[in-house]
């Protein structure tokens, strides 16, 4: 691997990177994708031959250079998903629910990066507006717009009473600018939730777990790095919690359980024990899901949720 002069910087505060993790092949990445999902990884990754996976001084970890995915990316990857009933309109996760209970009754609701709008059904109370230039196009929800939230703010700054970004933050290169924006959507004193991977999920320890890798999921985040997003944007602290485990994301869990390797500072490499191993977990742990359901008593959980507040 080619040494590292220059050391990226951290795309929360734009301080440089305290260590590199590893590099990571772009070869590996489109391998990966195409054997694990079939999907065409190449037009998104294009020109690009090595990512650096660094660690910034929140801990948060982020791939460098930071190539987001594409529409044609997303179009494969959602029919794909969608084909293997991986994603529905069924398909609820915990951190809606928990977001749902601080949303009160009639309350304006703004949904960045909805997807298929799955985050509506907690809220019958609510008036909900998804955005989501991927999907929403394509969607024919009415309650869903196929664009951008810098767009949408064109019309609709300080409206929104809650403001969420379930899974999304992620996948952006410049996650503060998008944040920001969201503060933006919210009313004084109106509420913002972003739910985000997390460093020591067990789903990090999954060997070459594409999911989590480019042009996919650009970081991985850390308690830390969620209170710096939001004293960047000037949002005050409500809660950072972790996600317990649901029906929605279960198998990761045992997947990881049922891996005979565990990643720990390295996370993708090209090797047929990798390989073998990932398949093995996701082999075995299908089994034990069905047999063991949802998991209990694992205080990583699935995730982080952070709930904010705009001041005033």
């Amino acid at each position: 691997m080619p040494a590292q002069t220059d050391v990226p910087l951290c795309p929360l505060t734009g301080q440089p990177a305290v260590r590199q993790i590893q590099w990571v092949s772009a070869r590996l990445l489109r391998d990966l994708w195409h054997f694990v999902f079939k999907v065409d990884a190449r037009e998104a990754l294009l020109g690009i031959d090595l990512f650096g996976l660094w660690e910034s001084p929140t801990g948060l970890y982020f791939f460098d250079p930071p190539r987001e995915g594409n529409s044609a990316f997303y179009d494969q990857f959602y029919a794909r998903i969608t084909s293997l009933r991986l994603f529905s309109q069924a398909h609820i996760r915990n951190e809606f629910t928990m977001a749902a209970r601080s949303i009160p009754a009639g309350a304006r609701v703004l949904d960045v990066g909805c997807g298929l709008g799955n985050f509506k059904s907690c809220l019958p109370h609510a008036n909900y507006t998804g955005l989501d230039p991927h999907t929403g196009i394509r969607s024919g929800a009415a309650a869903i717009r196929g664009e951008s939230l810098a767009d949408h703010l064109l019309g609709h700054a300080r409206a929104y009473d809650a403001v969420c970004a379930f899974q999304v933050l992620e996948h952006v290169q410049k996650p503060a600018e998008l944040f920001a924006e969201m503060v933006q959507a919210a009313k004084p004193g109106g509420l913002i939730f972003a739910g985000v991977p997390h460093v020591r999920s067990p789903a990090a320890r999954i060997p070459n777990y594409i999911i989590n890798a480019p042009p996919h999921h650009l970081t991985w985040w850390t308690e830390a790095a969620l209170a710096e997003l939001a004293r960047g944007a000037g949002a005050s602290v409500e809660a950072i919690e972790h996600v317990p485990w649901g029906r929605s994301d279960a198998l990761i869990y045992w997947i990881e359980r049922c891996a005979p390797i565990k990643c720990k500072d390295e996370y993708y490499r090209g090797h047929w024990s990798w390989h073998a191993s990932a398949a093995l977990g996701l082999i075995a742990g299908l089994a034990v899901s069905k047999l063991a359901g949802v998991p209990s008593g694992s205080g990583e959980g699935s995730g982080l949720l952070l709930t904010a507040r705009r001041m005033q």
